[in-house]
């Protein structure tokens, strides 16, 4: 007879998963808000329907990952970064749809689970939901055998947000004569990294550059709902567009209604050292820099010309660095000048 085999033997450690679980749940209760029920470990999450406080709800939900800048950050040692990426990337995204997050998910995979590598990970994950303020409702590890490259990760997040049905940003009223206000980014937030990557390899790997490069490559994407949600919820900006894929041309062109153009001068705000260091390194023209990273700006808002001076100073003084970097005008796309 065959000699009996065991799930551990084929890869899988249940032990493993049960730690990593024991080693987030007190770290997930430091993110509740009003509407949690219930705690980490349950078939699902639990959040009471969000009525309080709208007249009609809309519920508003996206998903999205960190890319391959999570190999960057795990051959830096960086591991915490990502995790605040993960966050950022979702519910960046809900506040350019003008919703307040509520709760967040995430589902993390490897080929061997180790508490240890991936404790920084959900810490950066819990740091991203406080800042955000929404809840990390649960989530999902998977061990899985042979699946991934070497030590290679897979990590995905879900977000589900609120917002009033008649607050919902979606471009429709943007008008010309709008002005657009850019908010600086950390850096290449999380696009662009397998560029990135290609580029470091170029000069020789990660162990070539200074800790200054190292650090603005591994800055975790700025997460703009404390300094961005209550405009949006005031009713006083027409549009967001959050900068990720596709650079500045694609996303703004988003909120941009046809018949309609966006007018961007590229010259309004200085570019950050990284990505003048990436364009010369790369070489990467300085059209392909634009439509891959975000160049400095990690949000773009429409405003009203009459509301924009009364929405910078609240950006300020909630702490934002604010470009004025274009306007609406007739036509049609994106102009980069």
């Amino acid at each position: 007879m065959s000699k009996p085999i065991t799930y551990s033997g084929a890869g899988v450690d249940l032990e493993r998963g049960a730690e990593i679980v024991r080693r987030i749940a007190p770290l997930a209760r430091k993110t509740h808000r009003p509407g949690v029920l219930g705690g980490i470990g349950g078939f699902g999450g639990l959040f009471e329907a969000p009525c309080g406080g709208y007249r009609e709800p809309v519920l508003v939900a996206g998903t999205d990952g960190v890319g391959t800048k999570l190999r960057l950050c795990g051959e830096a040692g960086r591991m915490e970064a990502p995790g605040v990426d993960l966050v950022a990337m979702c519910v960046n995204d809900l506040l350019a749809m003008g919703a307040e997050p509520l709760f967040f998910l995430d589902y993390c995979a490897a080929n061997r689970l180790d508490p240890d590598r991936l404790e920084p990970l959900l810490k950066g994950i819990v740091r991203g939901c406080r800042e955000a303020g929404a809840a990390l409702l649960g989530g999902e590890t998977a061990e899985l055998p042979n699946t991934y490259v070497d030590d290679g990760l897979e990590l995905v997040g879900f977000c589900v947000g609120v917002a009033e049905k008649d607050r919902l940003l979606d471009g429709s009223g943007v008008a010309e004569g709008d002005l657009l206000l850019g908010l600086s980014s950390s850096g290449p937030h999380s696009n662009g990294y397998s560029l990135v990557r290609r580029i470091v390899e170029r000069v020789g790997g990660l162990e070539n550059l200074d800790g200054s490069l190292i650090d603005a490559l591994c800055e975790p994407t700025r997460i703009y709902i404390r300094s961005v949600l209550p405009l949006a919820q005031s009713g006083r900006l027409k549009a967001i567009a959050h900068i990720t894929g596709g650079g500045l041309p694609e996303n703004v062109e988003r909120i941009v209604p046809d018949g309609l153009a966006a007018r961007i001068d590229t010259g309004a705000w200085a570019w950050p050292g990284v990505f003048d260091w990436l364009g010369r390194e790369g070489p990467v023209e300085r059209e392909e820099m634009l439509r891959t990273f975000n160049c400095g700006i990690g949000l773009v808002l429409a405003v009203a010309p009459e509301e924009a001076a009364a929405a910078r100073e609240d950006l300020v003084a909630a702490g934002e660095e604010v470009h004025e970097i274009g306007r609406v005008e007739t036509g049609g796309g994106v102009t980069l000048g």
